[in-house]
């Protein structure tokens, strides 16, 4: 399959930064992973859930470390273990109440980031591991584009079963049991589901990035967005242009494509903000 995929890019885009198989992947990882980001983010941005995804992302560290400890040669699976178990314990002492929502996500954030550099530093070890920083879009295997398929798709089912629950659940939780809705179940379930993806994304995307490009499409988009719809629509465009465009630049720049997508986004950002206050 990967390989009509090269033959299709070679006859319909003909250009010099698609002569490579490594640049092929990308475009297509670019495809597959924008979407998902500008669709959650739209909940994400809905629920202020922004610092929950960066935090999620730095405890991708501590992941890795436990990965490293238990001898695992690839530290995926410990990291998603661990991404699940850290956001389903997030959602519990938010529920509980006894603080605020930005004060434990700080202190789990700041506790796993301290544990994570901590083990990966012993013995002077933790150069090993700076990938997982700024992540690496170009390394992706036709293997792993056939995992972030399954996950766009996923992610699509979820949407077109679960949106009207979740977004009720985001606006109103009072009129959301009212209904019958368990919106403790649907909190819990959404932080899962962004665990996971983040914990997909977080070797091609890098730590330190992961949650712009889960708030940036949907911040930008609800500046211009007149309805749900176009909030939605317009949040998966400028995700994917925005990947694209970066992708371009980061192969002509030489710089990370993770961070250059996020550069293009915050353009993104800043034109749709004055777009915003010109309408006003």
């Amino acid at each position: 399959m990967i390989a009509h995929w090269y033959n299709l890019l070679d006859v319909l885009l003909p250009f010099d930064w698609l002569q490579y198989d490594f640049m092929k992947n990308a475009l297509l990882a670019v495809i597959l992973v924008t979407p998902i980001f500008g669709i959650l983010g739209t909940m994400i941005v809905n629920n202020r859930m922004a610092f929950f995804s960066d935090a999620l992302g730095h405890s991708a560290l501590t992941g890795i470390a436990i990965g490293v400890l238990l001898g695992i040669q690839s530290p995926f699976w410990a990291l998603l273990g661990f991404s699940v178990i850290f956001a389903v314990a997030i959602m519990i002492v938010k529920s509980a109440n006894m603080a605020s929502t930005d004060t434990i996500i700080g202190v789990f954030s700041s506790t796993a980031v301290a544990l994570g550099i901590v083990i990966l530093s012993r013995n002077g070890g933790f150069s090993k591991y700076t990938v997982y920083l700024i992540g690496d879009l170009l390394s992706i295997a036709p293997s792993e584009l056939m995992v972030l398929g399954v996950i766009l798709i996923v992610v699509l089912i979820f949407w077109a079963g679960w949106f009207n629950k979740l977004l009720l659940v985001s606006i109103n939780q009072s009129l959301a049991k009212s209904r019958g809705i368990n919106v403790r179940f649907y909190e819990f379930l959404f932080a899962v589901i962004i665990a996971v993806v983040v914990t997909v994304a977080i070797r091609w995307v890098g730590i330190l990035i992961i949650s712009s490009l889960l708030v940036l499409p949907a911040a930008a988009s609800r500046s211009i967005a007149g309805n749900i719809r176009q909030y939605h629509v317009f949040a998966v465009l400028i995700a994917m242009i925005s990947g694209l465009v970066g992708l371009i630049f980061s192969y002509y720049w030489g710089t990370a494509t993770g961070a250059t997508i996020v550069l293009i986004l915050a353009v993104f950002f800043a034109g749709t903000f004055l777009i915003n206050i010109v309408r006003r």
